[in-house]
């Protein structure tokens, strides 16, 4: 299942080459037999055990709060990201979520926020969450009304959050809250929220097609000391989009790595399933099929690891970025969909491995931007570079 020749692309260099392979044999060890039918005492477990064999330095920047580096490098995410997609996506989920949630804590935190939280959650001791996304407000980020009003020295939290990954399990919660500094964006300010506060509730979990922690929360005059305010007051939907800039480009690794494990159980589906005398393999349309979903993956493939290159290179990759979430999902939607036709009736079978990256992949399609907002994200930044240079 491990096919590693991409590395050779100049976008990689030892180091990538050698934590992809000790990563694909840790996986090999831990990752066989990841039960699904309690997914919170799972991700906890995965956490734990991702954290104490040091993979969650990763997703961490700093090396003096528990990170494998000073700044995080996007493509040794992207590489984890596929390689524990391709054997759990529960694995990938947690892996991905303590990088998320811990993401603006790295990027504009205090050195005491970050001694407090980071060193924690790169050891898998602390649980982390992403709080944005509200009821009426997805996609519309700056649309969002859950209020922080400051009182003395704290801020008093009002309001609702929903789709919360980690939501029921988490530690704390980075929330992302309108203190009323400015208008739309500009008025939001961002919030370590541990879930032991007073006034912090788990309102709802929330049950998807692929299981894993989900929760919408509300706030009921929850007070959050000053100094857990994460960056200047206002700077909350930059810190926002600056977090996601970074792991959206992990999203199309992830689902790389799913599709790559419905090519791999295509394959040795097509070339062992025997048809009319002779094998699914021989037909010539078996084969357009297998074509088409090995150029899809890489083309996915160039796209995802350009972008996490180029935002390793220091540049601004909103546009390359969403080109690689939209293609990688969109590709690996189809893909496995062709995977699971060629499995016949054994496709939809609940457990069957096809089966349940048809489950997985259809939220990746959703989440941290919808395909369509990517689509609107590429135009703008098209249009914007015409302008310039006409």
């Amino acid at each position: 299942m491990q096919d590693s020749s991409y590395l050779n692309l100049p976008f990689f260099d030892s180091n990538h080459e050698s934590l992809s392979k000790n990563l694909h044999e840790w996986a090999k060890t831990h990752l066989h037999d990841v039960d699904h039918t309690d997914v919170d005492s799972q991700c906890r477990q995965l956490v734990s055990q991702l954290g104490r064999d040091g993979w969650l330095k990763f997703c961490i920047s700093g090396q003096g709060y528990g990170g494998q580096h000073e700044q995080i490098d996007n493509r040794s995410i992207c590489l984890i990201r596929e390689i524990l997609a391709k054997h759990s996506g529960l694995a990938d989920f947690a892996f991905a979520m303590q990088g998320l949630g811990s993401g603006a804590i790295s990027i504009a935190g205090t050195r005491d926020q970050k001694e407090r939280y980071l060193l924690k959650v790169s050891k898998g001791e602390a649980i982390a969450a992403f709080a944005l996304s509200e009821p009426h407000a997805g996609s519309d980020v700056a649309a969002l009304s859950c209020e922080a009003k400051l009182s003395g020295e704290h801020y008093i939290l009002n309001g609702e959050k929903t789709w919360i990954s980690n939501g029921g399990i988490a530690d704390f919660y980075v929330v992302f809250a309108r203190t009323g500094d400015a208008p739309g964006s500009r008025g939001i300010s961002a919030f370590i929220v541990d879930a032991n506060t007073h006034g912090f509730e788990i309102a709802e979990r929330i049950n998807v097609i692929a299981p894993h922690p989900l929760a919408k929360i509300k706030f009921t005059n929850c007070s959050v000391p000053v100094s857990n305010r994460i960056g200047e007051s206002g700077e909350g939907f930059k810190i926002a989009m600056r977090t996601l800039d970074i792991f959206r480009t992990s999203v199309a690794s992830a689902a790389l790595g799913f599709a790559k494990r419905a090519f791999h159980e295509a394959l040795e589906r097509a070339q062992t399933r025997k048809m009319f005398n002779g094998l699914l393999a021989d037909f010539q349309i078996t084969q357009v099929k297998l074509a088409e979903m090995a150029t899809r993956i890489e083309s996915a493939e160039l796209l995802t690891y350009k972008a996490a290159w180029l935002k390793d290179q220091g540049k601004n990759v909103t546009k390359e970025a969403a080109m690689a979430k939209m293609t990688s999902t969109e590709n690996a939607q189809w893909v496995i969909d062709a995977a699971v036709q060629m499995f016949g009736g054994m496709g939809v079978v609940s457990g069957v491995t096809v089966e349940n990256l048809y489950r997985e992949i259809r939220a990746l399609r959703i989440y941290e931007g919808a395909t369509e907002v990517q689509m609107l994200i590429i135009a703008k930044s098209v249009l914007e570079h015409h302008r310039q240079i006409s």
